[in-house]
């Protein structure tokens, strides 16, 4: 079983990616944060297998998060999800070891990446 970490300071859209992700047989929302300080305390406690993570939350943005639990497990894959996906915004992410970007407006991408991600590949549609 994939334990996937699913972090957005949303509940809606929480939920809304927990239900798209366990439609898939193998893989299981094992946690959820609400913010990016929230991400790394929960990655900590629960060594997910993937990270699926917005990019604007209050307390500390998905860089800054992705960017420390990159530090300290770079063999977890991150995926961040985002509004405002550019470019711009998707070479930033990959700098600091974010293996792929999706699109919120495209949530059926958020399977595509999660695979790709297991797969030890990267995901940038942009």
């Amino acid at each position: 079983m994939i334990r996937i970490l699913v972090v957005d300071d949303n509940p809606a859209v929480r939920h809304h990616l927990r239900t798209v992700l366990e439609q898939h047989d193998d893989w299981q929302v094992c946690d959820e944060a609400r913010d990016g300080q929230d991400a790394v305390n929960r990655f900590r406690q629960v060594r997910p297998d993937v990270i699926v993570l917005d990019f604007q939350m209050p307390e500390m943005n998905g860089l800054d998060a992705a960017r420390i639990i990159s530090q300290q497990a770079p063999e977890i894959p991150i995926l961040m999800v985002t509004l405002y996906l550019s470019k711009q915004l998707s070479e930033e992410a990959r700098r600091v070891g974010i293996r792929g970007t999706c699109a919120k407006t495209d949530i059926g991408c958020v399977v595509d990446a999660v695979g790709a991600l297991l797969r030890e590949e990267t995901y940038f549609p942009h």
